[in-house]
């Protein structure tokens, strides 16, 4: 049996637009993934289980993102609630593109994860790990998320890092790159949006950023961008001293709602498709020639969800979604 497991925050996001608050709906890059592949999967029996790690204040928003993953089939044991502290919230202000500007209230510091609930989790090679966004590289709880990831590294489960850089931690840079390094080293797939590598590296240009600061870690990038062509860099079959580089386009909509969740659910369909296509870490690392053409649907099955979610305004696929 496969396990998804997420490894992010979580928080309750409201929605504005004309500076009006529309709706409020829990989310967390890495949170709304899950919520997506956990209405897809359903919690069948034979599915892979969707399961999260992440933490939550002991407040009533705290009680509805948590009763939230329930109803959407995203297993909470792995949950940490931490007495006395409030829960995140996040402000999403749309503009006429539907894009948004970001006000964040988090206290990072304060973040905290339970060793006993975390002593309990045993990956395998059978595993897919999404993680990313600040979460990711928090100093404040690394010693717990840089021990899961080794340990899921070690297993041979497949780790995909969505790097999710926002602009409010680009003075945090010195205190993270280690930790960022660690993480792209360890990670199997790497995808990030051209606007995150233009915070981190001061370039958008996705080979530039593959050769001087991806490549030399993890061979398999992914960069999106907005509306514009994906890039996917990734191992060559035919030369192991080699790269290939590929142009997809991404794909154009009459109607966008909201662009929220659409780098969160182009991971999420990502993943739906190394589940659905049953690849394992070999088939990113070393992949053969039909490894390398199957690459191309399961980058097909991430627009889906990604094109699906910009048309809602909530920040995942709906319930009744059919990849």
């Amino acid at each position: 049996m496969r396990n998804i497991i997420g490894i992010g925050e979580t928080v309750l996001d409201i929605i504005f637009t004309d500076d009006q608050p529309q709706r409020a709906v829990p989310g967390g890059s890495t949170f709304n993934a899950m919520i997506s592949l956990g209405r897809v999967f359903k919690g069948e029996t034979n599915a892979p289980k969707v399961k999260m790690i992440t933490e939550t204040g002991d407040d009533h928003v705290g009680h509805i993102i948590t009763s939230f993953m329930h109803q959407n089939h995203v297993l909470t044991d792995l949950v940490t609630i931490n007495p006395g502290t409030q829960s995140h919230l996040s402000l999403a202000f749309l503009d006429k593109e539907r894009n948004a500007d970001y006000e964040f209230y988090k206290d990072h510091a304060s973040a905290q994860l339970n060793n006993t609930k975390l002593s309990k989790v045993q990956f395998t090679p059978d595993d897919v790990v999404l993680f990313g966004s600040f979460f990711a590289v928090n100093p404040v709880i690394r010693c717990h998320t840089k021990s899961l990831l080794k340990e899921a590294h070690d297993a041979g489960a497949v780790l995909y890092y969505d790097i999710n850089f926002r602009k409010s931690h680009i003075k945090d840079i010195p205190a993270i790159q280690d930790n960022l390094i660690e993480n792209l080293r360890m990670a199997t797939v790497v995808r990030g949006s051209a606007e995150d590598f233009g915070y981190l590296y001061r370039t958008t240009n996705p080979h530039d950023v593959y050769v001087k600061h991806i490549r030399p870690h993890c061979q398999l990038f992914i960069c999106t961008d907005g509306p514009r062509s994906i890039r996917v860099f990734a191992p060559d079959a035919s030369k192991s001293d080699s790269f290939i580089e590929k142009h997809v386009p991404a794909g154009q909509l009459d109607r966008v709602v909201s662009t929220i969740g659409a780098g969160d659910n182009f991971n999420a369909g990502f993943i739906y498709g190394l589940i659905k296509y049953n690849y394992l870490r070999g088939n990113l690392t070393t992949p053969t020639l039909d490894d390398c053409a199957g690459l191309m649907g399961i980058i097909d099955l991430a627009k889906r969800f990604s094109s699906h979610v910009c048309q809602r305004l909530d920040n995942y696929v709906d319930v009744a979604f059919v990849p």
